[in-house]
């Protein structure tokens, strides 16, 4: 049997030049089943490995894999009114009820492994939380810092503070989208890369899911502006190096992340390649090249469910798109 790779490699040549992006040319059902079929069966072993390492999983984990199921969820709902997919979207919904069932069983080991953890948190793991794009737009490349700070410089404890304020899940009862003058001050600070950058963009993507809109969340949308564009920047740099290792895991999780924000020019028909060849066919996972991550792969599955819900949001064959959907590709 042909690997993932190379059926995708054979279909990237039997359809018409697409630019860097995976909507053109992906408006067949053929080809969007094909497509689809390749992501499916990725995630399917993924969701077998994530399934025997529950207990090992931590909360930053299942967000991937609710992520996941959020996108699975909207996909089975427009494939089923589409003829030629609905045998795919039969399958996109008993995944998703195996990730569902997968999500519940994991707040049972997470309430005896880390029960404060979960009460700031657990809201991110709730049905609804996650809030997918209906409007797609690309990165500006203008937008690039002239130079990035060397090392992240957001520490994870701070982050977290940050992020329980913008919730209001603390101790204090506080209202949802807290914010003070420290976490503005880190959340906004200019030159982040790596996961300080990430980091960035996941609470301004929080700020938009819980509905803060006043005071500094007016300028949430360029603030993710600002940071698609950095981490976009970075991913070209993860390609051009070969995505050496460890720049994989923070590649994906840059493009769930601004995936979830609209941009669809992350969604590029050779990155979804190289994603797929990382996995490992036997064990079904991400991670090192001698081992597993169940981190890494809850980051891959949530990328893979982006480019299927972006392939199932473009308009069929002979529709007209709805106005939001992608403009042109650029040349970036």
């Amino acid at each position: 049997m042909a690997s993932p790779g190379l059926l995708l490699l054979l279909l990237l040549m039997a359809l018409p030049p697409l630019g860097s992006y995976l909507l053109p040319g992906l408006d067949t059902a053929k080809s969007k089943a094909t497509i689809a079929d390749l992501i499916l069966s990725a995630l399917e072993r993924a969701t077998v490995f994530l399934e025997q390492r529950l207990p090992e999983i931590n909360l930053d984990g299942m967000v991937g894999v609710r992520v996941l199921e959020e996108q699975l969820k909207s996909v089975q709902e427009k494939w089923a009114q589409e003829p030629p997919l609905q045998p795919l979207s039969l399958r996109v919904g008993m995944l998703g009820e195996k990730l569902e069932a997968a999500i519940q069983r994991s707040l049972l080991y997470l309430k005896l492994s880390d029960p404060k953890y979960l009460r700031e948190f657990q809201l991110t793991l709730q049905p609804g939380f996650w809030k997918l794009p209906h409007a797609w737009i690309h990165t500006n490349a203008s937008l690039v810092y002239p130079t990035f700070q060397p090392q992240d410089s957001l520490s994870e404890e701070s982050s977290d503070a940050c992020l329980v304020q913008l919730l209001g899940t603390g101790t204090d009862s506080s209202e949802p989208c807290g914010l003070s003058d420290l976490c503005r001050s880190l959340m906004t600070k200019p030159g982040c890369s790596g996961y300080c950058l990430s980091h960035q963009m996941l609470f301004f993507l929080w700020a938009r899911m819980r509905g803060c809109t006043q005071g500094p969340f007016q300028q949430s949308q360029d603030y993710i502006n600002l940071f698609c564009a950095n981490m976009m920047d970075l991913n070209h740099r993860a390609e051009a190096i070969g995505y050496a290792y460890p720049t994989q895991d923070i590649f994906m999780e840059n493009i769930m992340f601004c995936g979830m924000g609209g941009y669809s020019d992350f969604y590029k028909l050779r990155w979804l390649e190289a994603i797929l060849s990382w996995q490992k066919q036997r064990e079904g996972c991400f991670g090192e090249p001698d081992g597993c991550s169940s981190h890494n792969t809850a980051t891959a599955v949530a990328a893979l469910g982006g480019f299927l819900y972006i392939l199932a949001d473009y308009p069929p064959a002979n529709r007209e798109p709805h106005p939001s959907t992608p403009p042109p590709p650029s040349s970036h």
